[in-house]
């Protein structure tokens, strides 16, 4: 490896990203690296940005041009080297002015080009994309199939640019999916053949070339709220390979989730996320770190593909709390 210079990370939108802030520190403290974890958010409660060497509170993203500006300032005033975003929400705008915030700092944006970003973004443009390039999915289903009866129920409904399974529902019945269809908002949902099977969460390292570096399934065992609270590294090599095809097709960058489910009929794409998922410290935690990764590119190395990584591990998540004192600095935290 090239001699280590000093590396700044900024995580946007931190939220509850303890993990993650703690794996980028791992990672940097493993390695040797000088340089500082940044965490950004607009609610100065975020628990991830009291486990960060500063912390930024920014505007919301709905605020698109101050929140910009934050971002710049902040890359700017810490002489940030890269910027992990974290939400769905803030790619669509991040991806549109990368060029902007690179040409404005020396950081570099870790968020695929906008054509991925868009197709990830809405459920029937993922749809779209992965039956035009041969990836099975589940049928997306029309008002006009089911005003046909041309539908066996149940049925799975969820809105077109959702995430964490928000408002994500099984419908057993047109009365149920017409409540669902109120709920979401009209026209603003995908219908689909409900799946049965295993249900897998892949975290997939792609550098910023587009080459793969890692591909790790993991069964999703239990879920709260759309975020994997138990699951096992289950290395599969059918889906591995799979993966492996569709990231040649669709050549994201950065730590990319996807959602699949290995069904009677073969594997099922449910869903893309191209950022750090929930459930990504699983993956990094078994030998595939995408934080390590990131550090090692930006040192200017050559990473090449590999599975060296532990398989039939078996990851329990739990809640915990930390104590901020009366001027609102972290006190007496172990966890």
């Amino acid at each position: 490896m090239s001699e280590t210079k000093e590396i700044n990370i900024l995580v946007l939108s931190a939220g509850r990203r303890v993990e993650l802030v703690r794996c980028f520190d791992a990672a940097r403290n493993r390695l040797g690296i000088r340089g500082g974890i940044y965490a950004m958010d607009a609610s100065k409660l975020a628990p991830a940005l009291y486990f960060a060497d500063d912390k930024i509170i920014a505007p919301l993203i709905s605020e698109n041009d101050d929140y910009i500006k934050c971002i710049i300032d902040t890359c700017n005033k810490y002489e940030i080297d890269l910027i992990v975003p974290t939400i769905d929400t803030e790619l669509i705008l991040l991806s549109g002015r990368k060029e902007e915030i690179e040409n404005a700092t020396r950081a570099k944006v870790l968020i695929s080009s906008k054509e991925v970003i868009k197709i990830c973004r809405d459920k029937k443009n993922t749809q779209k994309f992965l039956e035009e390039n041969g990836f099975s999915v589940p049928r997306m289903i029309t008002d006009a199939d089911i005003d046909r009866g041309n539908v066996t129920w149940p049925v799975f409904i969820k809105p077109l640019d959702g995430s964490s399974s928000v408002n994500a529902f099984k419908a057993d019945d047109r009365e149920e999916l017409d409540t669902f269809k109120r709920i979401i908002g009209e026209g603003k949902y995908i219908i689909q053949d409900f799946m049965e099977g295993t249900e897998y969460t892949v975290d997939a390292f792609v550098d910023f070339d587009g080459n793969p570096v890692t591909v790790v399934p993991r069964i999703r065992l239990a879920v709260r709220s759309g975020e994997i609270l138990k699951g096992r590294i289950a290395k599969n090599d059918e889906i591995v390979e799979d993966i492996l095809r569709l990231l040649k097709v669709l050549k994201p960058i950065g730590h990319i989730t996807l959602q699949c489910m290995k069904t009677e009929n073969g594997i099922k794409y449910i869903e893309i996320n191209p950022r750090f998922g929930g459930g990504a410290p699983m993956s990094i935690k078994a030998g595939a770190d995408s934080c390590e990764n990131l550090y090692r590119l930006l040192q200017g190395e050559k990473l090449s593909y590999n599975e060296d990584y532990r398989k039939d591990l078996t990851f329990l998540r739990f809640d915990a709390c930390i104590m901020l004192n009366e001027e609102l600095e972290l006190e007496g935290s172990d966890i």
